[in-house]
C-alpha cells in the first residue's frame, strides 16, 4: 500500500504477545494517519475511564501518509494516549528519524498495551520483532539510554526512549527521540514508564515509497527550493525557533513573571536566537529530509554551567524558563534544558510548575521550608536547576510539583489555583492571549488543554499563513475577539490535519491549501481535494473533542485563567483581554456543541461518528 504501510504492530507487555492489525483504506482516508488514526483506535479498543498509568492504556505511536518521507517537514511522528496530567485525550508529536524508520520497517504505527512486570525494550528489525530485557537500562537518562541501546542493537537503529523522569512517573515526562527531538507534552513519558518501556529500537530494510513518485519528486524539489526562500523559514535556519523571542517582546506575546508582568525586550535580548547563535552555537541540525535546519546544538565550553555539545533550547523551553522566570542568564538556560532533556521534561509544564511555585512563595502559601530550603525567587537560575533535578527524581518538594500546577495547587490550598495558569491541567505554552485573542479561545477548548500546534491560530493571528479558500485569510487582527470563533474552528480542521498527516508546524508558512491536497495526493493516492481534506480535519476534532468528553470535560472546563483575562497598563499588548465569553458564545455555536459542552448527536452522526455519538448519548 503506498503512502501507507497498511498495518500497525500491536504489543502487549503483559502477557509478551506480538501481532500485525490491518488498517482499511476507508479508515485511512476519513482518519488519514497520526493522531487522526491513533483517536480512532483509541475509541475502539480503549476504556475512556481506564486510569491513565494502568494497564489498559494504550500508548500509540502513529505516523500519517506524510511523515517519514523526505518532504520538508515530513519526518514527524506522533505519540498518543489517556494523559495522566489531564486525564484526557493526550497527544505530543515528534521530529527526528523514527517515522522514518518505523515506515522501512513496514509500519504505520505500535500500540504498546499492558504493563511489563519488569523493564524491557522493544525492538523492531522488520518483521523480527523482540521484547528484550532493559534492567541494565533502567536508571538512565534519555541520552544514554539511546547510546547503549544503539550499541545493543545497530547504531543505525532509531530510538525513543524514557529517562529517569518517566520512570518515576512525572505527570509531565516525555519521550525523547535520539536525544534533540523531544514529543513533549501530556505526559506520554510517565505511561511508557508505568508500562515499563525503556525504550524502542527501530530499523527497516524497506523504503519509503509514494503512491505517485514522479510527481512526489517533483512537488518535494519545488516545496524543498520554496522552504530555502521563503524568509520564515530563513530565520528558523539561522536563529531556530527562538527567532520568536524578539517578536514577542514587541508585541506582547512573550510571557513574564508567570504572566502577571510586562515582557522585557532587554531580557529577551540576551536569550534570544542571536545571543545563543553567537554565545553557544555550534552546528545547526535538521530532521530527516527536511532542508530548513532549525534545530540548535550548542555547547558552554565552561563556568558553572559547562555543557559538552548537544541539544540546544527551543523557544518553548527559553521563555517558560527565561522570560517567565525572569532568569537572563542563557548559559544557565541551555543548561536547565539539557538536564530536561537527559531526564525527560516538558520544558512548558516544568518552567511553568516552577514559576506558580514561585509565586505561591512570593505570595505566602509555601516557605522555604516547604521547599526543602531551595530559595525559589524570580531570576534565581541555581535555585531553578536545583529543582529541576528534584522534581525528576520526585525528591521532596519536587515531588508536588512532578504532579503538575493543577494538583500541586489542590496539595497547597487557598487561592494556590490563581497562580496555576493551566487549562484542563495542561500548562499554557508560551504566547500570551492578550496579543492574540483567538489563541486564547483556542487554549480553552483545546483537546488536550492549552496548545498552540494542535491548530493553526497563533500562526493565523501572525498573519503567517494565508488559506482564504478553508477560511484563513491573511490581515488578522491579534488583539480583537470579534470573529475569532471562526478563525480558530478553520484553524482547528486545518490542525487536525497537520497532526494526522503528520508534517511539520513550521512548514506551514510556505504551504497553501493545493499544497496540501498535492501532497495527500502524491503520498497517500486518496484523491482528496480541500473540501474533503478539511471534513477529514473537522471528524478528527470531533472524535477528539467526543473522547475528551467520554473522560469528564463538560464546558466548564472551556475556560481561561484569570490572570491571562486582565489587561496589562504597559507593554505590546497593554490594555487588551479577550473576550472569552464572547468567543466561547459563537464558538459554541459554529461548532454545534450543547449546554454541555458536547457536540449534538446530529452533527456526529453527519461526519460518521454514529458509534461516538451512541456512546455519548446512550
Amino acid at each position: 500500500m503506498t503512502g501507507f504501510e497498511g498495518k500497525i504492530l500491536d504489543v502487549d507487555l503483559t502477557t509478551g504477545d506480538i501481532k500485525e492489525s490491518s488498517i482499511d483504506k476507508d479508515t485511512l482516508r476519513k482518519y488519514i494517519g497520526g493522531s487522526g488514526l491513533a483517536a480512532k483506535l483509541f475509541l475502539d479498543r480503549v476504556d475512556p475511564q481506564a486510569d491513565p498509568l494502568s494497564a489498559g492504556n494504550i500508548l500509540f505511536f502513529m505516523t500519517g501518509p506524510v511523515s517519514g518521507s523526505n518532504f520538508p517537514g515530513g519526518a514527524r511522528f506522533a505519540v498518543c494516549a489517556k494523559s495522566p496530567l489531564t486525564g484526557i485525550w493526550g497527544e505530543a508529536c515528534c521530529g527526528g528519524n523514527f517515522a522514518h524508520a518505523l515506515k522501512c520497517a513496514g509500519y504505520d504505527g505500535i500500540a504498546v498495551n499492558g504493563v511489563s512486570d519488569k523493564p524491557v525494550y522493544l525492538a523492531v528489525k522488520d518483521s523480527k520483532i523482540e521484547i528484550k530485557d532493559a534492567a541494565g537500562l533502567w536508571g538512565k537518562d534519555i541520552y544514554d539510554t539511546v547510546a547503549a541501546v544503539k550499541e545493543k542493537e545497530d547504531r543505525k537503529a532509531s530510538v525513543v526512549a524514557i529517562g529517569q523522569a518517566g520512570e518515576n512517573r512525572v505527570k509531565f515526562a516525555v519521550i525523547g527521540n535520539e536525544g534533540s527531538n523531544v514529543a513533549g507534552r501530556s505526559g506520554l513519558g510517565a505511561v511508557m514508564g508505568s508500562k515499563k518501556l525503556k525504550a524502542i529500537a527501530v530499523q527497516g530494510s524497506g523504503k519509503y515509497t509514494p503512491a505517485f513518485p514522479d510527481d512526489y519528486s517533483n512537488i518535494r524539489k519545488e516545496l524543498t527550493a520554496r522552504s530555502k526562500e521563503n524568509i520564515v523559514t530563513q530565520y528558523l535556519n539561522a536563529q531556530g525557533t527562538n527567532a520568536a523571542m524578539g517578536l514577542g517582546a514587541l508585541t506582547g506575546d512573550l510571557p513574564a513573571r508567570n504572566w502577571a508582568g510586562v515582557e522585557n525586550a532587554e531580557l529577551a535580548g540576551a536569550i534570544g536566537g542571536d545571543a545563543l547563535t553567537e554565545k553557544y552555537l555550534t552546528k545547526t541540525h535538521a530532521c530527516f529530509g527536511c532542508a530548513v535546519g532549525c534545530k540548535r546544538v550548542c555547547a558552554v565550553p565552561d563556568g558553572p554551567y559547562q555543557m559538552d555539545e548537544g541539544a540546544g533550547p527551543e523557544y518553548e523551553g527559553t521563555a517558560s524558563f527565561g522570560s517567565l522566570l525572569e532568569i537572563d542568564d542563557l548559559a544557565a538556560l541551555v543548561k536547565i534544558n539539557e538536564v530536561c532533556n537527559r531526564y525527560g521534561m516538558d520544558v512548558i509544564s516544568c518552567g511553568a510548575s516552577i514559576a506558580f511555585a514561585m509565586d505561591c512563595l512570593e505570595n505566602g502559601l509555601i516557605s522555604t521550608k516547604d521547599t526543602d530550603g531551595v530559595e525559589l525567587k524570580w531570576g534565581n537560575a541555581d535555585a531553578v536547576l536545583q529543582m529541576v533535578e528534584k522534581i525528576a527524581r520526585r525528591d521532596g518538594f519536587g515531588d508536588m510539583l512532578a504532579e503538575g500546577s493543577r494538583r500541586a495547587a489542590v496539595q497547597i490550598g487557598r487561592n494556590a489555583a490563581d497562580y496555576a495558569i493551566e487549562v484542563k491541567g495542561l500548562e499554557v505554552p508560551m504566547h500570551d492571549p492578550r496579543a492574540g485573542h483567538g489563541i486564547g479561545l483556542a487554549y480553552a477548548v483545546g483537546v488536550r488543554g492549552a496548545c498552540h500546534v494542535n491548530d493553526m491560530t497563533w500562526s493565523a493571528e501572525g498573519n503567517l499563513i494565508n488559506n482564504p479558500e478553508i477560511g484563513l485569510p491573511g490581515g488578522v487582527t491579534g488583539k480583537t475577539s470579534e470573529g475569532k470563533a471562526e478563525l480558530v474552528r478553520a484553524s482547528q480542521d486545518l490542525g487536525m490535519v497537520v497532526n494526522s498527516a503528520i508534517i511539520c508546524y513550521m512548514l506551514m508558512p510556505i504551504l497553501a491549501v493545493d499544497d496540501w491536497v498535492q501532497m495527500l495526493r502524491v503520498t497517500s493516492g486518496f484523491d482528496y481535494d480541500h473540501k474533503e481534506l478539511m471534513e477529514c480535519g473537522a471528524r478528527v476534532w470531533y472524535l477528539k473533542r467526543g473522547l475528551d468528553n467520554l473522560m469528564g470535560v463538560r464546558a466548564e472546563d472551556d475556560r481561561l485563567p484569570q490572570r491571562l483575562l486582565t489587561p496589562k497598563s504597559e507593554g505590546g499588548a497593554a490594555g487588551s483581554a479577550p473576550d472569552i465569553a464572547l468567543m466561547l458564545k459563537e464558538f459554541y455555536a459554529i461548532r454545534d456543541l450543547d449546554a454541555q459542552g458536547r457536540p449534538s448527536k446530529q452533527r456526529l452522526e453527519s461526519l460518521g461518528l454514529s458509534d461516538l455519538a451512541a456512546r455519548l448519548y446512550g
